[in-house]
């Protein structure tokens, strides 16, 4: 466990040679060598040839996973250049026909559970008979190939079928979150029309109700084009939806009775009046048919619409749930999300492996914060993902879940959302045990997948992320664009991607899009993290690049300095950010949130100041230190530092950020007062 050398940090985990064996990639690189005459000596060739060589890499995901085709491709790579990379172009396929291909209808898909609903399980059998069921009624409705379908669900199976029924005919999903706002959703949702919108009464979260029929019935006025609102009874089974237009009850929707002459009612008939599933038949569909629609944070201005197509997502999920998460067919996979994030739907990807899932709507804190440790235990997950703020939660608090609950099932943890800390990295293995493989991921909604992450044929270092995902030429650019080794740069991909971006919806002429990705590095995407490769062929993230510190050319990402912060015991959350101020160098404001009954005095600022000095550099000392009653944050949880920043700096917080985008919005006001004021 000991570092090889002052630089290097410790290895915390390296992979049994039976576990390397049987690692899916393992089983890939023994069929490249087989039928490819590729032969990659270790994990880091490997890579290098699958972005030297893409169309072949490609091709070879293609052939491993059997990808079925309508109609055969003409080639692999029509254009290479970004944007505007052509892949597979005349191939037809359906992401959904390869979710229910080859399964066992006795064997079991999805458990799951929630704050209302017991844990359970769902069949192969039981969930191709629900999206069945969706897909008819989806038809009924007049929802055809195109049509957009929008969700306002819960991480629940229902969501999922109706998400795998979308994409059987070729309607295009789209979901978000029931604790979004409506202005929130109405943000999203209005820009791209839909014909018919999914959502629930109500949820309960942290052992309360939430009533959402008065937001639904808000989203029905402001989303003119639908058609229909099926509403599935989730909070209250007798609940009224006579307020609503054009609204039936998902139970009655799925039998069969949208016919009935008080739709509004949404009765189910009896058990044996319905009649029994339709054959769930798969559309076959062009390479680049539009599967969903995700959002990009929504923090300033309106949220991009990232349109995602079936054959680049169905390729970029075989290769990286199977390749990278190593699925296999005994594993219970659990990440914990909400349907508003691309884990949601990172998620239902894993339905492309031999693996099943698990899935949880509700608090994590509720009623304790070992909540899905418990599930862990209740429902034997062996993969656990979450985020690095949970992780840092878990530490504050003491846990210790391998103590506490059976998780002998348990041998792997992923980690995303923000950077995981080295002290992450020491309490996953002290409290979950030595053998877990523990893999940090960073990647982003705009590709819906990672880019950097788990390889489970390689060591685990001490806060790093193990190495670049295959097929993704992931490079750290200097403001030059020249690429480096063994320092921090822009995370930059200098060759296309499957699953990039289609288009942004509304862009007509592709302008929005090329600034968003491709404005700094002409034909390079640039990705807005600040990432070092280093010598070893792990990485390390510190930050959103439009975020960080920067004094005198020394530059740091955010991350560094919150670990420095919330090391302290007296610290509970942090937000930095790093002010243009005439006749300075930047001027750093440092903002905290201290544990209940403490203030922000002269000596605790001066152990503030002292930490950060001697963990990170003397010029990354904050200017300000102030304290505040919370750190505002988007609804998945991320700081709001470009947008406090913009406040801060003069502009209207109307203007820097969408309130119903955030878990906390009146959090921002603090700062719009602050700004009227001189540090």
């Amino acid at each position: 466990m000991a570092a090889a050398n002052d630089t290097t940090p410790p290895v915390l985990w390296t992979p049994e040679l039976a576990r390397a064996q049987r690692a899916q990639l393992t089983r890939f690189a023994r069929w490249l060598a087989q039928e490819r005459d590729v032969r990659a000596d270790g994990y880091a060739a490997l890579w290098q040839w699958s972005v030297d060589e893409p169309e072949a890499f490609w091709a070879a995901i293609w052939d491993y996973f059997e990808v079925i085709a309508h109609t055969p491709y003409e080639r692999v790579l029509g254009r290479r250049e970004m944007p505007g990379a052509q892949w597979f172009p005349g191939a037809t396929l359906n992401y959904a026909e390869h979710v229910f291909r080859d399964r066992d209808d006795d064997a079991v898909a999805i458990r799951h559970a929630s704050e209302l609903r017991p844990l359970a399980e769902t069949t192969w059998g039981e969930l191709r008979d629900l999206t069945a069921r969706v897909a008819a009624a989806l038809r009924a409705e007049g929802i055809g190939s195109g049509d957009r379908v929008v969700a306002y669900m819960p991480n629940v199976v229902e969501t999922v079928a109706a998400l795998l029924a979308c994409a059987s005919i070729g309607a295009i999903w789209s979901s978000a979150s029931p604790d979004f706002g409506a202005r929130g959703v109405a943000d999203r949702f209005a820009q791209i029309e839909p014909s018919l919108l999914l959502t629930v009464d109500g949820y309960r979260y942290g052992g309360k109700p939430f009533d959402r029929l008065a937001v639904v019935a808000e989203l029905q006025r402001e989303l003119p084009t639908l058609r229909r609102t099926v509403v599935l009874r989730y909070l209250d089974p007798h609940a009224d939806l006579g307020g609503l237009a054009d609204a039936v009850g998902f139970d009655a929707f799925v039998a069969g009775a949208t016919g009935s002459s008080d739709p509004a009612a949404g009765e189910s008939p009896a058990a044996d009046e319905q009649v029994p599933a339709p054959v769930l038949e798969f559309a076959p569909l062009p390479f680049d048919h539009p599967l969903w629609i995700l959002y990009s944070s929504g923090t300033t201005g309106l949220p991009k619409a990232i349109v995602q197509g079936h054959g680049g997502i169905l390729l970029e999920q075989l290769k990286h749930q199977n390749l990278h998460v190593d699925a296999q067919p005994d594993d219970r996979i659990f990440w914990f999300t909400t349907t508003g994030w691309m884990m949601w739907n990172f998620l239902v990807g894993c339905l492309l492996t031999p693996a099943s899932i698990v899935l949880y709507d509700g608090n994590p804190g509720h009623p304790t914060l070992d909540r899905l440790w418990q599930l862990a235990e209740d429902a034997g997950i062996t993969t656990f993902g979450t985020s690095a703020s949970y992780i840092a939660a878990c530490i504050k608090d003491g846990l210790a879940p391998g103590a506490s609950h059976d998780l002998s099932h348990l041998h792997a943890v992923g980690s995303t959302g923000s950077p995981l800390a080295p002290e992450g990295f020491e309490w996953v293995y002290r409290h979950l045990g030595s053998d877990v493989w523990l893999f940090s991921t960073s990647g982003g909604t705009d590709v819906c997948s990672a880019f950097v992450g788990g390889v489970p044929t390689l060591p685990v270092y001490r806060g790093e992320l193990q190495a670049r995902a295959l097929g993704a030429k992931i490079e750290a650019f200097d403001p030059d664009g020249h690429a480096l080794i063994g320092a921090v740069g822009e995370l930059v991909l200098t060759e296309p991607l499957p699953s990039m971006p289609l288009f942004l919806w509304g862009d007509a002429d592709g302008s929005r899009y090329r600034e968003a990705y491709f404005d700094m590095f002409p034909g390079v995407w640039r990705h807005g993290d600040w990432i070092e490769i280093t010598p070893r062929g792990t990485a390390i993230i510190s930050g959103r690049s439009d975020s960080t510190i920067n004094r005198g050319g020394v530059r740091m990402g955010t991350a560094e300095l919150y670990r420095s912060v919330l090391a302290l015991e007296a610290v509970t959350d942090a937000l930095v950010v790093d002010l243009p101020k005439p006749g300075t160098e930047g001027w750093i404001a440092l903002f905290v949130v201290l544990r209940e009954g403490l203030r922000l005095d002269d000596e605790l600022a001066g152990a503030i100041r002292r930490q950060i000095r001697s963990d990170c550099s003397p010029r990354h000392v904050p200017d300000a230190i102030e304290q505040i009653a919370e750190v505002p944050r988007t609804l998945s949880g991320k700081l709001l530092e470009v947008p406090v920043k913009r406040i801060l700096s003069g502009v209207a917080p109307a203007q820097a950020a969408s309130r119903d985008a955030l878990a906390n919005p009146t959090a921002l006001d603090w700062f719009a007062r602050r700004a009227a004021s001189a540090f």
